[in-house]
C-alpha cells in the first residue's frame, strides 16, 4: 500500500512538472508560430524617405530570417497621421506593423487633434536609429561657435534668418530661440532639401539641417556649430551638442521605430524586438545607417516607451512656448 501511494505521488509530481513546463514553453511556441503568412509594414511617409529606406532594410532582412514576406506599404498624408491611424485600427495579430519616425508619435499630439492616442493605442516594439540636425551658419559671418551665434543674434535682433523647410526644422529653430533668448526670423521652404539650397544661395544665414547638406558642410559652404541631438553624431564627432555648448535644455532629434497595435501578443512583440535589434547590429545594416547619417539607437522596450513620453512632453512645451501653429 505504501509502495502504491508513493508511486502514485511520483506520477502526480511528474505530471505537474510536465504541465508547468508546457506553460513555460507556450509563449515560445506562440512566438515560433509567427509569422505564417505575409506581414504588412506600414510607413506613413512616401517612398524614398529615410523612414521608408529603413523599413525596406528591415523588411528584406525579416523576410530572409522568417521565410515569410514582409511588405512595405507607404500610406503618406497629413504629416503621418493617415498611415499611423491605419496601424492603430489594424487587427492586433502581428500581421500589420509600422515603421514610424518620432514626428507622428511625439510631435503631432501638440499640433493636431488626433483621432487616436499614440501612447495608448500603439506598442513601441523597437527603436532603430536617431538623427538630429546640424546647426550651421554662413561661413562669412563672424560666428565660430554657439556662444558667438547667441551673442551676434542678441546684438542684431531680428536680422538673422533661418530656413524652416519642415515642421521639424521650424520647431528646432523655435526651441533655439526660446532657450537662447534670441530673435531669429523663420523663412518657410517647401521641404528640407530646398532649405539647404536656400542656405547655399545665401537666402538665409542659419540652418537646422537634418544631415542633407553633409557634403556642403564638409566642403566649407556651411559652417557647422553644433548638433541638436542629445549625443554627438558619428558623422561629425568633433561637433558638440547644443547641450554641451551651453543650452542645457535643448534637444531636437528624430528617431525611427517599429510599432504594433495595442493588443498584439507579447510573444510576437518580444520576438520582433529581438529580431530588429539583431538586424541593425549587423555590419551591413550599420553601414546603411551611416550612409543615411543615422546613429543606431537600440533602446530596450522600456527605454523606448520612456523616450516617447519625454519627447511628447518636450514638443508640447516647445509648441506652447512658441505659440506655434501649423500652416494651413
Amino acid at each position: 500500500m505504501t509502495t502504491t501511494f508513493f508511486a502514485a505521488r511520483r506520477r502526480g509530481l511528474l505530471l505537474a512538472g510536465a504541465l508547468a513546463a508546457g506553460a513555460l514553453l507556450a509563449p515560445a511556441a506562440q512566438a515560433q508560430a509567427w509569422p505564417t503568412r505575409p506581414v504588412k509594414l506600414i510607413v506613413p511617409f512616401s517612398a524614398g524617405s529615410g523612414t521608408d529606406i529603413l523599413a525596406r532594410i528591415l523588411a528584406e532582412q525579416l523576410t530572409r530570417s522568417t521565410g515569410q514576406a514582409f511588405v512595405v506599404d507607404n500610406r503618406q498624408g497629413a504629416d503621418g497621421i493617415l498611415g499611423t491611424e491605419q496601424v492603430v485600427k489594424a487587427t492586433p495579430d502581428g500581421y500589420t506593423l509600422a515603421v514610424i519616425p518620432s514626428s507622428p508619435i511625439a510631435m503631432n499630439p501638440a499640433l493636431y487633434k488626433l483621432p487616436f492616442d499614440p501612447i495608448k493605442d500603439l506598442i513601441p516594439v523597437a527603436n532603430i536609429a536617431s538623427v538630429g540636425c546640424v546647426l550651421g551658419v554662413q561661413p562669412e559671418l563672424p560666428i565660430n561657435n554657439v556662444a558667438e551665434l547667441v551673442a551676434y543674434a542678441k546684438a542684431n535682433p531680428g536680422k538673422l534668418n533661418y530656413a524652416a523647410g519642415s515642421t521639424f526644422t521650424h520647431l528646432a529653430g523655435e526651441m533655439f530661440k526660446h532657450i537662447s533668448g534670441t530673435n531669429l526670423q523663420a523663412i518657410p521652404y517647401k521641404g528640407t532639401a530646398p532649405q539647404v539650397t536656400a542656405m547655399l544661395g545665401k537666402e538665409v544665414e542659419v540652418i537646422f539641417d537634418p544631415f542633407l547638406g553633409v557634403q556642403h558642410i564638409k566642403a566649407g559652404k556651411i559652417r557647422p556649430l553644433a548638433v541638436t541631438s542629445s549625443r554627438r553624431s558619428s558623422v561629425f564627432p568633433d561637433l558638440p551638442t547644443l547641450q554641451e555648448a551651453g543650452l542645457k535644455d535643448y534637444q531636437v532629434e528624430t528617431w525611427i521605430g517599429v510599432f504594433a497595435p495595442v493588443g498584439t501578443p507579447k510573444a510576437i512583440v518580444d520576438q520582433l524586438h529581438r529580431e530588429v535589434n539583431r538586424i541593425f547590429a549587423t555590419p551591413e545594416a550599420r553601414a546603411k545607417l551611416a550612409d543615411l547619417s543615422y546613429d543606431p539607437l537600440p533602446d530596450t522596450q522600456e527605454q523606448f516607451a520612456k523616450r516617447i513620453v519625454a519627447d511628447t512632453a518636450r514638443w508640447a512645451k516647445t509648441v506652447k512656448d512658441a505659440n506655434f501653429q501649423v500652416s494651413k
